[in-house]
C-alpha cells in the first residue's frame, strides 16, 4: 500500500526543481507516489522531470497542454492519487529528509486525518520561521485546531498531510483559475478534520521565489491578484458564516463594496463573518452594524 501521494505542481521553476526532487525522492519514508503535475512550463522543467523518472519508477508526470494554475493542476494529481495520504509541495521548496516518515507515522498514531509541520520561509536574505513546535500535540475542537495551526495568518497546505479518504468524503478540492486558492482548501481541511496532531523538529521550507505567481508584479497580475485574495477571504467568511463559527471578527475581514469617484474611494463596505463596517475614503471607519449595511 502506498502510504503517502505527494503532488508536486510544476511551472518555470527549473532552477529549483532538482533540489525540490531531491528532497522527495531521498525521503526516509519510502513507499511514496510521487506525482508531478508539468502545468505546460516554457523552461527546461519537463526534460528534468524525465530524467528523475527514469532514476526512480515512483514519480509519475502529468502533462498539461496550457497553463491552467496550482489549483486544477493539484486536482488532477487528487485524481489519480492512490496514497492513504496526501501530501503538497510547491516545485521550488524542499522538506527534510524525514518529513514525510515523521508526519505519517503521526497520523497513524493518533488516526488523524491531518499531521501538520512546522513550516520555514527563506528569501531576501532571512529566514523566518513561520510555526515552529516543541512538542507533538493532539487537537479536536475547532477552535484548539485553528489556532494550533495559526490558520489567519499561516492557511499554509503544503506544510501538512491530509487522508485521501477524508479529502473525498468531505469534497475538499482546490479552487481552479485563481490565486490564493488555499486559504479555502486548507480552512475546510482543519475544521472537518476528526483531529489535527502537530509534529515537532521538521520542517518544510518555503523559498519566496522572486518569479512566483505571487511575486510578479505586472500591474495586470497585481489587479488579479488583489481580486482573487479578496475572493479567497469571502470564501472563507461565508464557509465560518455557513457552520456558525464563533470566531471573533477582527480576525477575518474582506471588502465587499467600493464606491468611487474619478478614481478616488469615497466609501469602502468591509465584511467580517457577522459584522460590516464602513470606511470614509477607505481607510477611516465610520461605523460597524451587526449584519448587512
Amino acid at each position: 500500500m502506498i502510504k503517502i501521494s505527494i503532488i508536486i505542481p510544476v511551472y518555470n521553476t527549473e532552477k529549483y526543481l532538482k533540489k525540490c526532487l531531491d528532497s522527495i525522492i531521498n525521503q526516509t519514508l519510502k513507499s511514496l507516489e510521487i506525482i508531478c503535475i508539468d502545468d505546460c512550463s516554457t523552461d527546461n522543467c519537463l526534460h528534468i522531470l524525465k530524467e528523475y523518472q527514469l532514476k526512480d519508477n515512483r514519480i509519475k508526470i502529468i502533462e498539461q497542454k496550457e497553463n491552467k494554475g496550482q489549483g486544477v493542476a493539484r486536482n488532477l494529481g487528487l485524481n489519480i492519487a492512490e496514497g492513504e495520504y496526501i501530501g503538497f509541495i510547491d516545485s521550488d521548496d524542499w522538506v527534510d529528509l524525514n518529513f514525510f516518515e515523521k508526519l505519517y507515522f503521526a497520523a497513524k498514531k493518533y488516526n488523524s486525518d491531518v499531521a501538520l509541520a512546522a513550516n520555514v520561509r527563506i528569501g531576501n536574505g532571512r529566514t523566518k520561521k513561520r510555526l515552529d513546535f516543541k512538542n507533538e500535540e493532539i487537537y479536536t475542537n475547532i477552535e484548539d485546531k485553528f489556532n494550533a495551526s495559526k490558520l489567519l495568518k499561516n492557511p499554509c497546505p503544503t506544510n501538512k498531510i491530509y487522508r485521501r479518504e477524508f479529502l473525498i468524503k468531505n469534497n475538499i478540492i482546490w479552487p481552479a483559475g485563481c490565486y490564493c486558492e488555499d486559504k479555502l482548501f486548507v480552512t475546510k481541511a482543519v475544521y472537518y478534520a476528526n483531529s489535527l496532531v502537530c509534529v515537532p523538529d521538521i520542517y518544510y521550507y518555503y523559498y519566496r521565489n522572486p518569479n512566483s505567481t505571487v511575486n510578479t508584479r505586472t500591474k495586470k497580475h497585481s489587479i488579479k491578484l488583489k481580486h482573487d485574495k479578496n475572493l479567497a477571504k469571502c470564501a472563507v467568511i461565508s464557509f465560518l458564516k455557513e457552520k456558525k463559527l464563533k470566531f471573533a471578527d477582527k480576525k477575518y475581514w474582506a471588502d465587499k463594496k467600493e464606491f468611487k469617484f474619478f478614481g478616488v474611494t469615497l466609501f469602502k463596505i468591509k465584511r467580517s463573518v457577522y459584522s460590516e463596517i464602513l470606511f470614509l475614503f477607505g481607510v477611516i471607519p465610520l461605523f460597524k452594524v451587526r449584519g448587512q449595511i
